[in-house]
C-alpha cells in the first residue's frame, strides 16, 4: 500500500474549506519544494508544480466543501471505506492531492495543477493564468473507478431578493430569536399565541449534481409542504447549507391557527412572545413553484441532462433571499433553464443576479481518453466512457487552453458534499495504478 492514505489524513489536519485555503497552499508548496519541484502561483492562488520536461499534467482542486464539524475532521475506517465523524470527509478532492504527493515522492516528471476555490464556483479555474507546458491534462476529480470521463455539466447559480410589505401592526423587530415582533391572524389583531418553531434537521444531504437523481429529500421542499398543509403564516424561514449541496436542514417560525399534529419528520416547538406575521402565502408559493431535482434525463449517458437545486432560503425582517443552482449537459439548454427561472422570479417581484456561471464540457473522445481507457482495462478488466452531471474544471480550463486534450478519472467516492461522504480505500490504490501507467506511457 502506498502512502496515499497517510498523506490524505495529513491533509485533513490542515483546514482548507472553500474561501480559507491559505494554510493548505503553503503546506503543498513546501512539500513540493522539499522534493525538488518548481512552483508557480497565479493571482487566484492556483498552484503549478513541475519538474523536468513534462508531457502530461494532473489537475485537482485543493479546497473542500465543509459540512458538519469540518474543518475539524476525524477520519475512521469502516469496512474498507474511509469516513469522517459528523463532517464531510474532503476526499473530494483531497484524495487526488494525496496521489500527487505520492507521485512527487516517486520523482515523476509531471505538471501538477492545483486550482483554488472550485467548490464555490470554479473560481480558480476561471482565472487560471499559469504557463502550462503539457499537451495532456488528466483531471482527478471524478468519483467512479473504471470509468473514463469525457464530459461534464455546465451550471449557473441565481440569487434572488425581495422585500415583502408587513401585514401585521406594530413595529417590526428582528425575528428568529433575536428580538420580539408582533403577529396577527387577522392582520390588525395582535396575537401572541399559536406561534411555533418548526424544523427539519440532519437529512442525508448530498452533492447537488451527482446525487440529484438519487431521491434524496430536500429539507426546504419538505418544510414548505408542511407549511402549506397547515395553512401557516411565515414569520421567518431559513434553510440549506451550500449552493452545491442538497439541503439537509430547514427551520421556520410560523403562526398556525390550529395546533399542528405531531409529525415524525418535523420537529414542533411552541414559542411565546409577540411576533409579527411578515407576509402571507406569497413567499411560500414561490418556494412551492420553484423546481427541485432532475428536470430531464440523458438516456444515452444515463445521467441527468438538466437539474435544479433549491439550495438556500432565508426570510427575515421582511426580506427574502433565495439561491438556486442550475446544471445542464448543454450550454443552450442551460440558458433556457436560466431564463425560465429568471422569469419566475421577475413575475413574483424579485430582483436577481446570476453568479458563478460556467460552461459544460461536451463529451468527445481524444488521444488521451483512449490511452486512459486502455490502461483502465488493464487494471480493472473493463472501462467505459461517460460524463458527469457536475462541474469539472475541464470545461472551464479547456476554454482557456484549447490546445490541451482532457480526460478525468477518480476512485469510488460516495455522497460528496455531505456528512456521509466516503471513499473506498482499495479503489484509491487501483485508480492510482492507472494514473501511474498513463503517466509512464505518455512519458515514453
Amino acid at each position: 500500500m502506498s502512502k496515499i492514505i497517510k498523506y490524505f489524513k495529513e491533509l485533513s489536519n490542515v483546514p482548507h474549506c472553500s474561501g480559507d485555503t491559505l494554510r493548505l497552499k503553503e503546506f503543498l508548496i513546501a512539500f513540493a519544494k522539499d522534493r525538488g519541484y518548481n512552483t508557480e502561483i497565479d493571482n487566484s492562488d492556483n498552484i503549478l508544480i513541475s519538474k523536468g520536461k513534462p508531457k502530461i499534467s494532473l489537475q485537482a482542486h485543493y479546497d473542500m466543501v465543509c459540512m458538519g464539524d469540518a474543518p475539524n475532521i476525524e477520519i475512521y475506517e469502516d469496512n474498507g471505506w474511509l469516513k469522517a465523524k459528523n463532517s464531510s470527509l474532503g476526499a473530494d478532492n483531497g484524495i487526488a492531492i494525496a496521489m500527487m504527493m505520492e507521485l512527487m515522492d516517486k520523482n515523476k516528471e509531471c505538471e501538477f495543477i492545483l486550482t483554488n476555490d472550485e467548490e464555490i464556483g470554479l473560481i480558480g479555474a476561471k482565472a487560471l493564468n499559469l504557463d502550462i507546458k503539457s499537451k495532456y491534462m488528466l483531471n482527478l476529480d471524478s468519483e467512479d473507478e473504471a470509468e473514463v470521463y469525457i464530459g461534464c455539466a455546465g451550471g449557473a447559480d441565481i440569487k434572488a431578493f425581495k422585500n415583502y410589505s408587513k401585514l401585521g401592526t406594530g413595529a417590526l423587530a428582528p425575528a428568529f430569536g433575536e428580538a420580539k415582533a408582533i403577529t396577527s391572524d387577522e392582520f390588525g389583531k395582535i396575537c401572541n399565541k399559536n406561534i411555533y418553531e418548526i424544523s427539519i434537521s440532519d437529512l442525508v444531504g448530498g452533492h447537488s449534481g451527482v446525487d440529484i437523481d438519487k431521491d434524496i429529500p430536500s429539507a426546504i421542499k419538505l418544510l414548505t409542504k408542511y407549511i402549506i398543509d397547515n395553512n401557516a403564516l411565515i414569520i421567518s424561514f431559513s434553510g440549506g447549507e451550500r449552493r452545491n449541496s442538497i439541503p439537509a436542514n430547514a427551520k421556520a417560525i410560523v403562526y398556525i391557527p390550529k395546533k399542528p399534529k405531531d409529525d415524525k419528520l418535523v420537529k414542533i416547538k411552541e414559542i411565546f412572545g409577540d411576533f409579527e406575521v411578515c407576509e402571507d402565502m406569497e413567499f411560500i408559493k414561490i418556494l412551492d413553484e420553484l423546481k427541485h431535482g432532475v428536470i430531464e434525463h440523458n438516456h444515452k449517458l444515463n445521467i441527468p441532462q438538466n437539474s435544479i437545486n433549491l439550495a438556500i432560503v432565508e426570510f427575515k425582517n421582511n426580506n427574502a433571499m433565495i439561491e438556486i443552482s442550475l446544471r445542464s449537459m448543454s450550454d443552450n439548454e442551460l440558458k433556457i433553464i436560466i431564463d425560465d427561472n429568471i422569469n419566475l422570479f421577475k413575475n413574483s417581484g424579485y430582483s436577481y443576479k446570476i453568479e458563478d456561471e460556467y460552461p459544460s464540457w461536451q463529451p468527445i473522445e481524444n488521444s488521451l481518453t483512449k490511452i486512459v481507457d486502455k490502461n483502465m482495462k488493464k487494471q480493472f478488466g473493463k472501462s467505459k466512457f461517460t460524463a458527469i452531471h457536475a462541474g469539472l474544471e475541464c470545461g472551464v480550463i479547456s476554454n482557456r487552453y484549447p490546445h490541451i486534450k482532457f480526460s478525468s478519472i477518480g476512485p469510488n467516492i460516495k455522497y460528496p458534499h455531505s456528512t456521509r461522504e466516503m471513499v473506498e480505500i482499495n479503489s484509491v490504490e487501483r485508480t492510482f495504478n492507472v494514473v501511474c501507467d498513463v503517466i509512464d506511457e505518455i512519458n515514453l
